[in-house]
């Protein structure tokens, strides 16, 4: 019998994973798309080839003849596995939804939401994602307002020719020169790509801000914070976070705390860093936009690009408009919107009385009416048997008004009604609001380029608007209207090895009514101009057409550099008529860096005639491991009077001579100092320019150490500024000093920082805001029982149930000008590394471990106080802020529960100066804990505190106190496992106040508490605790509810308990139980469930 041997097989499997696959003995055989590929060929071979061999014993292989007859079947499993949610995408995240209920309060709704997805939806569709929300009350440091402008939420989709989102967009629009800019809104957003040449585009949305600059002059010595206000001028100001763009001097800054400034966005408050010196010279503009919620403002942003080979064409349009009908913040009657539509464009008319009738409520600032003089005044008044009105009062301007605030003690102001005297008023304050009107504003725009060859491009742009500011009102309409133009180009003349020659050419022209989104020039446009808002012909480019023509040509040599000569013209119709010459040079010859920028303005108007000169030089020598450089900026400016032929007031110069040298290499290490010489030139008398003061400037800059186990950097910039009028001389200083160093293999970690500089202290004042119960962190106690909020009667809640109230914040506009001293140091010393060292000593020293930490912010008043180089002087008086923390832990066995042993003091002290005085808090403390295992399932520890808290108010006398503490806590711990333990624990503390009346407390406090854990699936912790309060004096005062932490005298009971269990893989329910219960009191409960997925 010959054997029938295999001498080739080909197979091949397709769709693999398909739910069946059949094959039986065949030569070819196609199933559902699958094959399977067989060559068999008959051949006699060896019998070592053809003997049969066998990984198991035959004899032990039992036979199976069931389904002998039917085919072979090969088949996934059938078990499916368990989708997840979100499937195939990457998320992270989770959503709660839960409620608190209470016999005390009414049940509070609370939500959070925080999710992230991402990942393909198909193979050409990418999905992100970024839900967020929550309930938030207050943000710190901010304002009672919306805070939902700092979410990023937002559904994105994403393909190869389309794209589309919803949520928070950053829109933006740069392919325009008459209708750039940047906005943060809410809504929707998509582009369509069908083709490479077009590109259809399209937004609507709720816009979060309105655009608003703000331009000022530095203060010497100040380095903030300055204050942005709103678009009318308004000190309640929410910036939209990450919309500000800041220019000192024309040159761009970056936020952060390591760069050159920082911004309170809830404040509206911009402060510069130390490495940022500011003085009376710094021109500092902000551009920013402010959350506005006087109505509902809708924006619409549309357009289409078409691109061709030579041309390329862009048509868009612009709409931003109030929804009129659909205001926020105020509730306009049909009185306010009748004098909305009286007062066209003018906002001085827009003011209306802001009394309206209110029924007496014990929590508010009411008023009733009287009659002064045959005049109806408001006089405040809390008997609930009068006529009672709310009412507004609106600071109009100094001596202006009828009324001066009388106290701003309570949560509200309380004004008082000033007779005049001698027909002068005597007030600041009338009982009017300021209404806003409702505006739109419409821009229509076609620009595009068109390059007939390639060494020609022209470039145009046509753009139309429509601003309306006040939609209420037809009046003033004749002005909404306006058009402006705009077309360029540039030729490339020659071009070869060496050189290369271009021309370009410009022309703008802007109707007086034109009206663009944000600003289209930079923001030294004005100063350029001599049109500097600063003075008092900022008027002319706001009523006039203007026409810029603009030409120059640019010449570059590949091995020297190149050179740029403009020449321009800006003309206001017959108004203003000025020509500008610029040229700039970068040259560099071998190791010599040469740039120039110089640029004169010779300007007449109906008004003056003005000379403008500005230079600036910069000469630069490279070393092999270092520099020198030579720095020379002037300007001279004169404007004359045309009616008198005199100088203007206005008219300044300076010059500034600067030398520096440096060794290392700015992206490494180096070491740079320099010397300044400023000299400021002012009118002195009608005919010329004098020296009025001059600042002699030395600095350093240096990145000395860089490496992993060191860092140091030191700052220095030290200014004495002199006036010709006197000798005094202005001394202000700038440092930093950062060293951070990791000694003895990290043993010894050490950071340090020292800074000093000069600035503001804003004199806050703030109220507070009553919200939903648990959501809140003060409580209102009424010490006086008259039935009045005021500030004082607020105590931060000890139960959460009793947060009824929030503390926010006021805008002011007074600032306190202060020398400013910081220094902190941390220090670690562990020697756990030495565990294992064959020096008995070393291993000895394992054993410990220290932490200290030091922080100090002084901040003294300038006119008091002379500049003190020492953080830790602490002068008596002048002291206008103070933050000082120390802290040192001394550990032995640190986390092994094994005689563990720390002990720890620490000592802080605080000032704050505030509208109604300052506020001082002491705290020194003495901690000792002990923790030991004493067996396998039990545990000892010993906690006991001697502290000393001190807090003295400058106006409110009841807050005073300085309370002298002793608490001693045992406490015992039964170890089931792991995961379940049960405690044991005694505490005994007395506290007495040894000031005011004296009071004293004396407290024994017995407690149980359990906890039980089941790995993922279940946590259950429990605590029941028994109070003794023995007090001397009056319980119902701020002191007493301090000390006794908002329990009663007597016997008092508190217990709580908390469960979490997972109900699925995804899903959580969290449960939350706490009453309390005292002697002369019922019971109270307040619970919480809520369900959380997470993702």
């Amino acid at each position: 019998m010959k054997r029938l041997s295999l001498i080739i097989l080909f197979f091949t499997i397709t769709n693999l994973y398909s739910d069946e696959l059949y094959f039986r003995y065949s030569h070819y055989n196609n199933i559902s798309n699958d094959s399977l590929e067989l060559e068999l060929e008959k051949n006699q071979y060896p019998k070592f080839l053809t003997k049969e061999y066998f990984y198991l014993d035959k004899k032990n292989i039992v036979s199976n003849n069931d389904n002998i007859n039917k085919l072979y079947k090969i088949s996934s499993s059938n078990i499916q596995e368990k989708q997840l949610l979100f499937d195939g995408l990457e998320s992270s995240g989770s959503i709660s939804r839960g409620f608190n209920i209470g016999n005390n309060q009414n049940s509070v709704l609370n939500s959070e939401l925080d999710l992230q997805i991402s990942g393909k939806l198909s193979e050409k569709i990418y999905l992100k994602a970024s839900i967020q929300d929550a309930n938030i009350p207050l943000q710190d440091n901010g304002y009672s307002q919306r805070l939902d402008e700092f979410d990023q939420i937002f559904i994105e989709l994403i393909s190869d020719d389309w794209r589309i989102r919803a949520g928070d967009i950053d829109l933006k629009n740069s392919n325009s020169y008459f209708g750039k800019f940047e906005k943060r809104i809410q809504g929707l957003n998509f582009s369509v790509n069908p083709n490479n040449q077009v590109n259809i585009y399209g937004s609507g949305a709720i816009v979060k801000g309105q655009f608003k600059t703000s331009s000022f002059q530095g203060q010497n010595g100040n380095q903030g914070p300055y204050k942005l206000v709103g678009s009318r001028g308004e000190l309640y100001v929410l910036v939209v976070s990450g919309s500000e763009t800041v220019y000192i001097n024309g040159s761009k800054l970056e936020r952060g705390i390591d760069k050159d400034y920082t911004i309170n966005y809830n404040a509206g408050e911009i402060t510069f860093n130390t490495t940022m010196p500011i003085t009376g010279d710094t021109r500092i503009n902000v551009n920013y936009q402010v959350s506005e919620r006087n109505y509902s403002r809708f924006i619409a942003f549309s357009g289409v690009e078409l691109n061709r080979d030579k041309i390329n064409l862009n048509i868009s349009f612009y709409n931003e408009n109030d929804l009129k009908n659909q205001p926020i913040q105020q509730n306009l009657s049909d009185e306010q919107i009748s004098i909305l539509s009286q007062a066209g464009d003018d906002s001085s008319l827009m003011n209306a009385p802001s009394a309206y009738q209110e029924t007496y409520s014990e929590n508010r600032i009411l008023y009733k009416k009287e009659i002064i003089n045959s005049q109806e005044v408001y006089v405040y008044s809390n008997d609930p048997n009068e006529e009672l009105y709310s009412v507004r009062f609106t600071n109009v301007g100094s001596s202006l008004g009828d009324y001066v605030l009388l106290t701003n003690n309570a949560i509200d102001n309380i004004y008082e009604y000033i007779t005049p005297i001698n027909g002068i008023k005597q007030g600041d304050y009338n009982p009017v609001i300021k209404l806003v009107a409702p505006e739109k504003l419409q821009i229509a725009i076609i620009n595009g380029d068109y390059t007939p060859n390639e060494k020609t491009n022209i470039k145009f742009e046509i753009a139309s608007s429509k601003n309306d500011k006040n939609l209420f009102s037809s009046n003033d309409d004749n002005n909404n209207d306006g058009i402006a133009t705009k077309i360029s180009t540039s030729n490339q003349l020659i071009k070869n090895k060496l050189w290369e020659i271009y021309a370009k050419a410009n022309l703008d022209y802007i109707d007086k009514d034109f009206q663009s989104i944000e600003m289209i020039y930079n923001s030294e446009f004005n100063r350029d101009w001599n049109l500097d808002s600063l003075t008092s012909y900022s008027y002319i480019n706001q009523v006039k057409n203007q026409l810029l023509i603009q030409g120059g040509i640019n010449l570059i040599n590949k091995k020297i550099g190149e050179i740029n000569y403009n020449y321009e013209n800006l003309k206001f119709e017959k108004e203003y008529n000025g020509v500008r010459q610029l040229l700039n040079l970068n040259l560099k010859i071998k190791n010599i860096d040469y740039t120039s920028n110089s640029s004169f303005l010779n300007s007449e108007s109906s008004i003056y005639t003005s000379e403008f000169f500005r230079t600036y030089n910069k000469l630069k020598i490279n070393y092999k491991n270092g520099w020198s450089k030579i720095n020379v900026d002037a300007e001279k400016n004169l404007k004359t009077n045309l009616l008198d032929n005199s100088l203007d007031n206005s008219n300044h110069g300076h010059k500034l001579y600067e030398i520096a040298t440096g060794i290392g290499s700015l992206s490494d290490r180096f070491i740079e100092i320099g010397y300044k010489k400023r000299i400021n030139d002012s009118l002195v008398n009608s005919s010329s320019l004098g020296k009025v003061n001059s600042s002699n400037i030395y600095y350093l800059k240096s990145q000395v150490l860089k490496d992993a186990k060191s860092n140091l950097s030191i700052f220095l910039n030290y200014r004495e500024m002199t006036w010709t009028s006197n000798d005094n001389i202005e001394k202000f200083l700038n440092s930093r000093l950062i060293y951070n160093q990791k000694l003895f293999d990290q043993i010894v970690q050490s950071n340090l920082l020292y800074e000093t500089n000069s600035g503001n202290l804003p004199q806050q004042e703030y109220t507070y805001v009553e919200v939903e119960p648990g959501m809140g962190n003060y409580k209102w106690i009424d010490i006086n029982g008259n039935n009045i909020q005021e500030l004082e009667e607020f105590e931060l809640a000890q139960f959460q149930d009793e947060g009824l109230y929030i503390r926010v914040f006021l805008p002011n506009q007074i600032y306190l000008k202060t020398y400013q001293n910081k220094f902190s140091q941390s220090l670690v010393i562990n020697f756990h590394k030495w565990k294992n060292s064959n020096r008995k000593f070393k291993r000895l020293l394992s054993h410990f471990s220290n932490q200290s930490q030091y922080m100090i912010d002084k901040k003294t008043n300038q006119s008091i106080e002379n500049f003190n180089f020492n953080p830790f002087s602490i002068p008596k008086n002048g002291l206008l802020g103070l933050i000082s923390n120390f802290k040192n832990s001394l550990h032995y066995n640190r986390g092994r529960q094994d005689f563990s042993t720390t002990y720890s003091y620490s000592s802080n002290k605080s000032k704050n100066t505030l509208s109604f005085g300052y506020i001082e808090n002491n705290l020194k403390s003495h901690q000792l804990n002990f923790i030991h295992k004493l067996h396998t399932n039990w545990l000892f520890d010993l906690n006991s505190i001697l502290e000393n808290k001190v807090s003295i108010s400058e106006n409110f006398e009841s807050k005073n106190y300085n309370l002298d503490e002793f608490k001693i806590k045992p406490k015992i711990t039964y170890i089931f496992n792991e995961s379940n333990r049960l405690n044991f624990y005694y505490q005994y503390s007395t506290n007495e106040n040894t000031i005011g009346d004296f009071e004293e407390l004396k407290q024994q406090k017995l407690g149980l508490s359990f906890y039980l854990s089941k790995g993922e699936k279940i946590n259950f912790n429990s605590e029941i605790n028994y109070f003794n309060n023995s007090f001397k004096g009056n319980p119902n005062t701020i002191i007493g509810y301090i000390l006794m932490e908002g329990l009663q005298v007597g016997s008092n009971y508190t217990w709580s308990l908390t469960a979490q269990k997972k109900l699925t893989k995804f899903l959580d329910l969290n449960l939350s139980y706490f009453g309390r219960k005292s002697e002369n009191s019922n019971s109270i409960h307040n619970g919480n469930i809520q369900l959380r997925a997470i993702f």
